[in-house]
């Protein structure tokens, strides 16, 4: 069974700074993690291959730096890391970003399951994993807490997928992707042996020409949503207290609620 994991590293704080050029995050320079749903996501990926035997393979599109979180991947278990690393991916929205993931998993073919985390710490869209599925055109479960029974005969997969007032079981054709979301399981520790062997790894870096993609599909020039302006909202004022009889300041609050209606 191939299972691919989909990562992303994001800034360790939430002090980030923004390019006023393009209105998307500087990482260059900042202390960076991976993020911590993608946590859940590697671990099940690990778990699946241990039951079921086969390869996990984890991906993440990013600037130089990523390698470390690829390589932190590697001493917890994975088999292998595939960087996606171009200038041209810079400044990506979710859909372009998922585009580009998309390629990677059709380029490392035969994939049987795609898992991400259920969202980013640092965008907190959690529309990566969906668009991914519909770039290859795969069923989905998003928000799976968890994995009931695969079926590589039947080809299929059941899961538990968590909702606000309980859960729900779904069945799934493979190939599939699942987002996991925290409660599925608790990540794993890296060992000595996976320290070293991820130390040493030689982790590939495809570029937009690997991919086969046009400069106009991906980046800022690909990405149908762009952030138009940033900006702190500025502190919320006091409440207004009204004084006198019931009737005086019901007209009084009437007065004030129109200033925003109208």
């Amino acid at each position: 069974m191939k299972v691919v994991i989909c990562i992303k590293q994001v800034p360790e704080t939430t002090e980030v700074k923004i390019n006023p050029e393009t209105n998307t995050l500087i990482r260059e320079g900042v202390a960076s993690i991976i993020n911590p749903f993608d946590m859940y996501a590697i671990e099940e990926g690990i778990r699946i291959k241990e039951k079921y035997s086969g390869k996990t393979i984890v991906l993440t599109m990013g600037p130089p730096q990523a390698d470390s979180a690829l390589r932190e991947a590697l001493s917890l278990g994975i088999d292998e890391a595939i960087h996606l690393c171009d200038k041209a991916f810079a400044g990506s929205d979710t859909w372009a970003t998922s585009l580009v993931l998309a390629k990677a998993i059709e380029k490392i073919g035969e994939v049987d399951l795609v898992i991400c985390g259920k969202q980013a710490s640092d965008g907190d869209t959690a529309q990566v994993g969906p668009g991914i599925s519909a770039h290859l055109n795969f069923p989905q479960a998003t928000y799976v807490k968890k994995i009931k029974e695969i079926s590589l005969e039947k080809r299929i997969i059941r899961v538990e997928r968590l909702l606000e007032d309980g859960y729900e079981v779904l069945e799934l054709q493979l190939p599939a992707l699942l987002t996991v979301v925290k409660e599925i399981n608790e990540p794993r520790m890296p060992s000595l042996r996976g320290k070293l062997k991820a130390k040493s790894a030689q982790i590939p870096i495809w570029t937009i020409k690997d991919l086969e993609l046009k400069e106009e599909e991906v980046g800022l020039k690909g990405s149908p949503t762009q952030v138009v302006r940033i900006f702190t909202p500025p502190p919320r004022q006091s409440g207004v207290i009204f004084q006198g009889e019931p009737q005086e300041i019901a007209g009084k609050l009437v007065e004030e609620l129109k200033k925003y209606l109208l």
